[in-house]
């Protein structure tokens, strides 16, 4: 298999996944009551169903259809800057993009869908669903109180990654420009004198 199919697949194959892991499991929670309010380890992890008309962490400053907008927007834009930097690419670094992708687009999903499924507005306004709860609490005080979803996972571990190993990661676009003033390359032999035209002094 040659380098750029391994690098498309290292791209599609964690979008394809996040996707189908993120929609199966908010379908299984939003479909069965039992699991709304379900403690997996008591007093840390716990399932509570929510669904959040905003952004991550519930961030909510503007009409659920332009943050719908804003996120269909970035995804676009993300998916130009992977188009245009993919022969530069790394492996690393389309890994964590395709997770990034797969979680936008599992969010995403939820914002075309959800309102109409549950008939409570159009296009853009459907809220996303949560139901991931981090509920431990150190002396009163909750350690991470957002509830979130198995596409925020995706995203938030592909980021971290990405600015944790930064330097290893990240597409070094100066490497293609280093490469056309090298000796063997055409433009750095254009810039080259001509030693046979060059007089001594």
């Amino acid at each position: 298999m040659s380098e750029n199919r391994i690098k498309a697949v290292l791209l599609f194959a964690p979008v394809l996944i996040v996707v189908m892991l993120d929609q199966w499991s908010k379908h299984l929670i939003r479909t069965t009551p039992e699991l709304h309010r379900n403690d997996i380890i008591e007093g840390v992890l716990a399932f509570h169903y929510t669904q959040n008309p905003g952004m991550a962490m519930g961030i909510s400053w503007a009409d659920t259809w332009i943050i719908s907008l804003i996120a269909i927007a970035a995804t676009i834009l993300i998916s130009v800057y992977i188009y245009k930097v993919f022969s530069l690419a790394n492996r690393g670094f389309l890994l964590c993009m395709g997770l990034i992708l797969g979680g936008a687009l599992g969010n995403i999903t939820d914002r075309l869908t959800m309102a109409r499924i549950e008939n409570y507005g159009g296009v853009l306004d459907g809220h996303v669903i949560d139901f991931i709860h981090f509920n431990l609490t150190i002396n009163d005080f909750a350690v991470f109180p957002y509830i979130f979803n198995v596409a925020d996972i995706a995203i938030s571990v592909a980021i971290i990654s990405l600015l944790v190993f930064y330097k290893k990661l990240m597409p070094d676009q100066q490497e293609s420009l280093d490469a056309e003033d090298t000796p063997e390359s055409p433009s750095a032999k254009a810039k080259a004198p001509d030693s046979s035209t060059v007089e001594s002094p």
